[in-house]
């Protein structure tokens, strides 16, 4: 597992205070690896989820520091959506 993809399990489950969500979620982060957040929390892992979103390193980084809106990301091309939309609603305000 990269470092980048370590830190983002760390920083994701923070934010979910130690809990999971209800549904699946993947991470990709463009040529570093995968993560998934689920009931059982936040781990790095490349399985299939009820959504994918996919975007590079610097962008998953602002995402998650808060620097780069998730919605606005999506909405400009940056961030790829793949699957359920309303589980990406879900987690945008999650992220937020």
């Amino acid at each position: 597992m990269s470092d980048i993809v370590a830190a983002a399990v760390d920083a994701l489950s923070a934010k979910l205070g130690g809990e999971g969500i209800d549904g699946s979620a993947k991470f990709e982060i463009e040529g570093e690896g995968a993560l998934i957040i689920d009931a059982d929390g936040v781990r790095a892992g490349d399985d299939d989820a009820d959504v994918t979103l996919t975007a590079d390193a610097d962008l998953f980084k602002d995402i998650l520091s808060g620097d780069a809106n998730p919605t606005s990301a999506f909405m400009s091309g940056k961030l790829k959506v793949d699957g359920d939309m309303g589980m990406a609603m879900k987690l945008a305000s999650v992220l937020a």
